[in-house]
C-alpha cells in the first residue's frame, strides 16, 4: 500500500498536480526519534517535510490533525486509503473536502468506523474482487484500476534457481510453502521478509528452517530485482483474501510464472501465467503442481510467456491507469 501510494503521489505530481501525502508515525528508528522530537516542540498534531520529493505530512493519530492538514495544505480532494480508512475519511467529511475511498483490501474490522455511514462515497478498487465485495457489502459503486506497476523496477533477465514466497507470514501460506519444500527437498525455496512478525512466530519460522536446509531466509529489500533474479517461480498460497497480489504482476514482468491459491484477487493478477489452486489444498498438491513446473521444461516456457504476456496487458500501462486516476479524481471534483 506505501509503494502504491508513493507511485500515484509522484504520478501525480508528474503531471503538475499539488501533491501532498498524511500518514500515521511509526515511532522506530532516527525518523521516529526525530518525529517525536518535533511533534513535542511545535505542540501540534502533526508535522511535514519533502524528504520524499513531495510534501508529506505525519502525525501518531491522521485523524486528530485533519483540521490542521486541511487548514495549511487546502486540499480539493481527499484519498484514503488505508489505516483505520473510515476513522481518518470521518474526520476530513465534516470539514467539506470531497473524499474518494482507495478500496485495496477487504479487511472490514480495520476500517474503525461504519463504512456505510459514510454514504455513496465515491471509491477505487485495486481489483474487481476488491470492488465486487465492497459493493454488494456497501452498496457502492467502485472504479477499477489495479496498482501501478513501474516494470523498470523489476523486470530483470530471469536466470533464477529458486521458489519464492515474499512475506513469510501464515496468512501467505507460509505453512503451504514449508510443507512444499518438506516434500520437495531437492529445490531450494527462498523466503524474502517484508512483515515483521511476533517473536513466538519468529522463533517457530527459525526452527522449521533448522531444519529445512534448501530453505533460506533473506532480509527485506528495498530493490526486488535483487529477489527476482534468484527466482525461477513465484508462490502466493495466500490463505486470507488478498485484495490483488502485486507481486504477481512485478514477477511476470520477467516471465516468472507464479503458483498461487485462488483466493480474493489473485486469479486476476495471475490470470492465465502461472497455476492456480485452492488455498485449502493439501500440500501434495501444491507440491505435485511445483514438480511439473519445475521438471517439465515446455510447461515451464508455456506458463512463462503467458505470464510475461499477462503483465503487458492494457490494464496494466501506467499512462492509461495514470489517465484513470485523473478522470476518477476530475469527476470526484466536480461533483463537490
Amino acid at each position: 500500500m506505501q509503494i502504491c501510494g508513493d507511485t500515484l503521489a509522484r504520478r501525480m505530481s508528474a503531471r503538475g498536480h499539488e501533491v501532498a501525502v498524511f500518514s500515521g508515525l511509526v515511532g522506530k528508528g532516527w525518523q521516529g526519534f526525530g518525529a517525536r522530537v518535533q511533534l513535542k516542540l511545535s505542540g501540534g498534531k502533526a508535522i511535514s517535510d519533502r524528504r520524499l520529493g513531495y510534501r508529506a505530512w505525519r502525525g501518531w493519530f491522521p485523524w486528530e490533525g485533519a483540521d490542521h492538514v486541511a487548514a495549511t495544505f487546502h486540499p480539493d480532494i481527499v484519498v484514503v486509503m488505508a489505516g483505520k480508512p473510515v476513522k481518518v475519511a470521518s474526520a476530513f467529511q465534516p470539514i467539506g473536502i470531497p473524499l474518494l475511498m482507495w478500496l485495496q483490501n477487504v479487511e472490514f474490522d480495520d476500517h474503525f468506523g461504519d463504512f456505510g455511514e459514510l454514504g455513496k462515497v465515491p471509491c477505487v478498487a485495486n481489483s474487481q474482487f476488491t470492488a465486487d465485495t465492497y459493493r454488494q457489502q456497501y452498496g457502492v459503486a467502485p472504479v477499477v484500476i489495479h496498482p501501478i506497476v513501474k516494470r523498470e523496477n523489476y523486470v530483470i533477465e530471469p536466470r533464477g534457481d529458486k521458489v519464492t514466497l515474499v512475506n513469510p507470514h501464515p496468512h501467505k501460506g507460509l505453512g503451504v510453502t514449508l510443507e512444499m519444500a518438506r516434500l520437495c527437498p531437492d529445490i531450494p525455496f527462498l523466503l524474502v521478509q517484508t512483515w515483521d512478525l511476533p517473536a513466538e512466530a519468529r522463533a517457530e519460522l527459525d526452527r522449521n528452517l533448522a531444519e529445512l536446509p534448501n530453505v533460506t531466509l533473506h532480509p527485506a529489500v528495498e530493490d526486488m530485482r535483487q529477489i527476482y533474479r534468484q527466482t525461477r517461480i513465484l508462490l502466493a498460497p495466500s490463505q486470507w483474501q488478498e485484495g490483488y497480489g502485486r507481486v504477481a504482476t512485478e514477477a511476470q514482468f520477467s516471465g516468472i510464472p507464479v503458483i498461487a491459491s485462488t483466493r480474493g484477487g489473485l486469479p486476476e493478477s495471475v490470470g492465465p501465467g502461472g497455476v492456480l489452486l485452492d488455498a485449502a489444498a493439501p500440500a501434495e498438491a501444491w507440491a505435485a503442481a511445483l514438480r511439473q513446473l519445475w521438471d517439465d521444461a515446455g510447461h515451464y516456457q508455456l506458463l512463462s510467456e503467458a505470464a510475461r504476456a499477462h503483465s503487458q496487458r492494457a490494464a496494466n500501462d501506467p499512462t492509461l491507469q495514470t489517465d484513470q486516476w485523473e478522470t476518477m479524481l476530475n469527476y470526484v471534483a466536480r461533483q463537490s
